[in-house]
């Protein structure tokens, strides 16, 4: 009876997000809008980084004589090898320290990074001011997810998530299209200019604004046994491992998707410059999904929506994989299903990392690092496995695609017993 009346006042919060008391006491001064454009925008470090580069790797090419377009994909999967490897410590440090130290530190080292990527004098060292930038805005990912766990949970926890999504992922929407409008009045490096100038907006917002929201008294040992065990504690919970593998499978694909998107719009599709254009249209598909998400997870839960945008997400990889056979996929059906797949995926990101999240409270800062590095890894694995077989045809993406969404949705099946589309009082141990 408790938790009945538990979950009809999280669903009656979250009729009304504007509500004194939907906001957590613990980001104020900060209000509710704020605290989500906050999250939000220290998210987009992340995306803004990788996205703004795609126009710009023909140019990254030219200037260090790269001969095989394949290995400008490194740009972007160097930048997150140290995403995904970055992440392991991130979170037991802010465990330990606080959110705050870690957080601003993460983006002190990204503003560094992007310096470098400024002066670089070869690709091996524009490859290392990637990493570095890599492993400064892991921190800005844990944290910001372990401080919206700090402050919300359960379905307030997914709502808050999607929110700052919606705008988090309106950031690859425009991204590319602003990496050529800045190669329009400048060669690539001053991309990095730009992504330095962001940094250090949002490194001095969260140092005047966003408050400390891991009380002394919650804080935990660095001790290597205590580690472990809260690493052990999250890898042997089978809904957090589950939906973390299930994650890097899916993401997988959408970084395929990225690693690849140039060469598939302007070497089959032959796009030219237009192909920001056509890449900000598809990815508009993901930031409508979040909005979505953020009306109806209260209301439906965070499994009926997540299964169902799997589900979703396997039918568009089975028509891309099967049209790409047949020699049926022209650029309109394309973007099409390429857009779905956005819309799929931004249904279940938030989700996916709520329920990974939710019964790990306790050790949210550890929790939310071992789960970034666990997908995002798995992600790049899968994404340059994917990206690195293209070879001028649709094929091997599409078949990329198809077989990590399968493996996804054979986790999620033994994450919940078998039990799709159903909502569970407890989290699954």
């Amino acid at each position: 009876m408790d938790m009945d009346k538990t979950l009809k006042s999280e669903v009656s919060c979250l009729s009304d997000v504007n509500a004194d008391s939907w906001v957590s006491s613990g980001h104020r001064p900060m209000g509710f809008p704020e605290f989500v454009i906050v999250i939000a925008s220290i998210m987009a470090l992340n995306p803004l980084a990788m996205d703004m580069m795609l126009p710009a790797l023909p140019n990254i090419g030219a200037a260090f004589d790269i001969p095989v377009a394949n290995h400008l994909q490194l740009v972007l999967s160097t930048f997150l090898i140290g995403f995904g490897a970055g992440q392991f410590i991130m979170g037991p440090l802010s465990d330990r320290f606080g959110r705050r130290p870690v957080l601003l530190g993460g983006m002190a080292v990204y503003a560094v990074a992007s310096v470098l990527a400024v002066a670089a004098p070869s690709f091996e060292t524009l490859l290392l001011a990637r990493a570095l930038q890599g492993l400064g805005t892991s921190a800005t990912r844990v944290i910001a997810t372990s401080i919206v766990r700090d402050c919300y949970a359960g379905r307030r926890m997914a709502s808050v998530m999607s929110l700052a999504m919606m705008i988090f992922i309106a950031v690859p929407v425009i991204a590319p299209s602003f990496g050529q409008a800045v190669l329009l009045v400048t060669q690539w490096r001053g991309i990095f200019v730009v992504l330095m100038l962001y940094g250090i907006i949002a490194l001095a917002w969260s140092v005047w604004r966003l408050p400390e929201t891991l009380p002394e008294t919650e804080r935990r040992s660095l001790a290597p046994a205590d580690v472990l065990a809260a690493f052990r504690q999250t890898v042997t919970n089978r809904q957090t491992i589950g939906y973390a593998t299930a994650a890097g499978a899916v993401m997988g694909a959408l970084f395929a998707f990225v690693f690849s998107a140039q060469q598939i719009f302007t070497g089959i599709y032959h796009l030219g410059r237009y192909f920001p254009l056509a890449f900000a249209a598809i990815a508009a598909g993901t930031a409508v999904a979040g909005f979505l998400n953020s009306q109806l997870v209260g209301r439906l839960g965070m499994r009926v929506i997540s299964h169902g945008a799997l589900s979703l997400y396997a039918a568009v990889a089975g028509v891309m994989l099967l049209t790409e056979s047949l020699g049926m996929l022209p650029l309109p059906l394309f973007m099409v299903l390429s857009a779905l797949m956005m819309f799929s995926f931004g249904m279940m990101v938030a989700n996916f990392t709520a329920l990974a999240m939710e019964p790990q409270g306790h050790i949210a800062g550890t929790a939310s690092s071992l789960y970034g590095s666990i997908t995002t890894l798995i992600g790049i694995a899968v994404g340059t496995a994917i990206g690195q077989s293209f070879d001028g045809t649709l094929l091997p993406f599409s078949l990329g695609f198809f077989l990590s969404t399968l493996a996804a949705l054979a986790i999620v099946l033994v994450a919940e017993k078998g039990r799709l589309f159903k909502p569970h009082h407890r989290p699954i141990v």
